[in-house]
């Protein structure tokens, strides 16, 4: 059953926040629909509250007793007036063959045999990690450029392993790195990817990164991104370190540690007559 509540407070963050603590559930168990951004008004005159509509689904309420059908009375088996049993051999019935039921496919690929060591692990943790997390995935695991490793997961629940804005994505990848590097000299650099989500989430932010560096040349102002995480962070630098007329920088902590795209203004030619060298 679907049920909603509305919250407001002064921004719809906070909104959203009353609303999670009064459910007792987390930003990924309800869907958000925002009713009123909210102003801050000018020194409090006009300010207008944000309202939000909290969509979340509970279990069906069982049925009234008085609404449960009454259980049927067995009724009593007729007498039938026993018959004396015939002297004819009883013929034995043929037993049907039993069809063989297929073996059901397991939750991911089965390990090749005589597996690279570093590969052998990384399907064993994330198979048993998949396992209890109820997600049945097929798992694609090749060499990097650098030395690393790329793991890439498929399926049909794919949205359960990458999470909000790629979250779980990259608690599982850490898991991965610590797993398999735990008592090893070597430092394996694993990444955990799904249904090529990294790949499409760094061209959007690459997008993302130019269409802000064009906001901040066009209105001669820094413009602040929304919270991300290091990686993200790397995308967006890594995007405007050779676009002219701006500069990137991270400021704030994590959780909410962002990039600023800043103007820069581009230097004046130096327009003074330079003066003559006599021989």
């Amino acid at each position: 059953m679907i049920k909603t509540l509305e919250k407001s407070a002064r921004t719809v963050d906070a909104a959203i926040e009353e609303a999670l603590k009064e459910l007792s559930l987390s930003r990924d168990d309800v869907s958000v629909e925002v009713l009123e951004m909210g102003k801050s008004g000018f020194l409090g005159i006009g300010a207008v509250p944000a309202r939000v509509l909290v969509s979340y689904e509970t279990p069906d309420e069982p049925a009234p007793a008085a609404e449960r059908p009454a259980p049927a009375r067995p009724e009593k088996p007729a007498q039938v007036k026993a018959e004396k049993p015939k002297t004819e051999k009883p013929v034995k019935a043929e037993k049907a063959p039993v069809k063989a039921e297929p073996a059901a496919k397991p939750a991911t690929a089965p390990a090749v045999v005589d597996e690279n060591p570093d590969y052998a692990a990384i399907r064993s943790f994330l198979t048993g990690l998949l396992e209890r997390m109820g997600v049945s995935a097929e798992m694609e695991i090749t060499p990097r450029d650098n030395g690393g490793i790329n793991v890439n997961l498929t399926g049909s629940a794919m949205g359960a392993i990458i999470g909000r804005r790629g979250e779980t994505l990259d608690a599982i990848q850490h898991l991965t790195n610590y797993v398999v590097n735990k008592g090893t000299e070597k430092h394996l650099h694993i990444s955990v990817d799904a249904e090529a989500y990294r790949s499409k989430r760094e061209e959007s932010l690459t997008h993302l990164a130019e269409k802000m560096a064009e906001k901040a040349i066009k209105y001669k102002r820094s413009m602040a991104l929304e919270p991300m995480n290091s990686y993200e962070r790397h995308v967006i630098h890594t995007a405007l370190q050779n676009y002219e007329g701006v500069t990137t920088s991270s400021t704030g902590v994590e959780p909410n540690r962002r990039v600023v795209v800043s103007y820069v203004r581009p230097e004046k030619p130096d327009n003074k007559p330079k003066s003559r060298e006599w021989a």
